[in-house]
C-alpha cells in the first residue's frame, strides 16, 4: 500500500484524548493530527519523535493530518513504526487480491465487514474456490518491548478478547476461523502481552485450542508506504 500523496514530516509534541496529536511540522506550524488508533501507543509518544502524516483530500475535514508512522527508538534500534490501525484491514485485503497471503490462498472473494455472532461484525468473510468460507479477523501490531519480540495487546481489549470468543464459536459449530496479526514494524517473532491483558491472552489460548488459526506477519514499513512483507512464528 503506497501512500497517495508525499507524506509530511514534523515532530510530535503530545498525543491526547486517544485521537488527538499535536505536532509541529518542518514549517514550523503546529497542527492537530487525527490519530486512528485507541491503544497505549507504549514506546510510541515520546516527545520530539519524527512523525509523517498523510494529508486529507476532502477540504471539509475538521483535521486536515492523519498521524500514519512515528520513528520510534524501539529494543534493537530505531524503525518506523505505523500507527493508523485503520491500514491493517486494507494490508490484508492488498495482499489477498496480489495472491501473497498464504493462509487465504484459493479463495476467490473477500467480502468486508460481515455480520456474524452476537451483534458482531468480522473484518473479513473469505469464500469461493471451493474452501469452506472462513471468517477472517484482523489486529493491528506496533508493541515491542523486546527486540524483536511484536505483542499484543499494548492495553486492555475487551473487545478483542470478545471476537476471540466469537472466532471460537464459529469452529466449533462447524466453520472455518483465523486471525491475522498485521505488525507494522520490522519483528522476528509475535507474542500475546499476556502481562498487559490476561483476558485476551486467556481468550486467545482458548481460541486456539478449539481450532481456531492464527497467523502473524510483518510489513516493510517506511515512508513510501506500507506493505505486508512475510510471516512470523506465533511464541507461547
Amino acid at each position: 500500500m503506497r501512500f497517495p500523496t508525499e507524506l509530511t514530516e514534523g515532530r510530535l509534541v503530545r498525543r491526547y484524548k486517544r485521537f488527538l496529536a499535536d505536532v509541529i511540522l518542518a514549517d514550523g506550524r503546529l497542527v492537530t493530527a487525527h490519530c486512528a488508533n485507541p491503544g497505549a501507543m507504549l514506546g510510541l509518544n515520546a516527545e520530539g519523535s519524527r512523525v509523517l502524516l498523510s494529508a486529507s483530500t476532502n477540504p471539509a475535514r475538521k483535521l486536515p493530518f492523519s498521524w500514519e508512522l512515528v520513528e520510534a527508538d524501539l529494543p534493537g534500534g530505531p524503525q518506523w513504526v505505523g500507527i493508523n490501525t485503520a491500514r491493517p484491514n486494507a494490508l490484508v485485503a492488498e495482499a489477498f487480491q496480489k495472491g501473497r497471503l498464504a493462509p487465504l490462498v484459493g479463495y476467490e472473494t473477500l467480502r468486508p465487514e460481515v455480520a456474524y455472532g452476537k451483534a458482531s461484525r468480522v473484518d473479513f468473510l473469505a469464500s469461493g474456490g471451493g474452501l469452506p468460507p472462513c471468517h477472517v479477523e484482523v489486529k493491528n501490531c506496533h508493541l515491542m518491548r523486546r527486540p524483536g519480540l511484536a505483542e499484543f495487546p499494548d492495553c486492555r481489549a475487551a473487545r478483542s478478547a470478545r471476537h476471540m470468543e466469537e472466532l471460537a464459536n464459529v469452529v466449533t459449530t462447524g466453520g472455518r476461523a483465523m486471525l491475522i496479526v498485521v505488525i507494522q514494524m520490522r519483528a522476528e517473532a509475535f507474542d500475546v502481552a499476556r502481562d498487559i491483558d490476561p483476558t485476551f491472552d486467556r481468550a486467545f489460548r482458548a481460541a486456539r485450542a478449539a481450532g481456531v488459526e492464527a497467523h502473524a506477519v510483518r510489513c516493510t514499513v517506511g515512508p513510501e508506504g506500507v506493505v505486508i512483507a512475510d510471516p512470523v512464528p506465533i511464541l507461547g
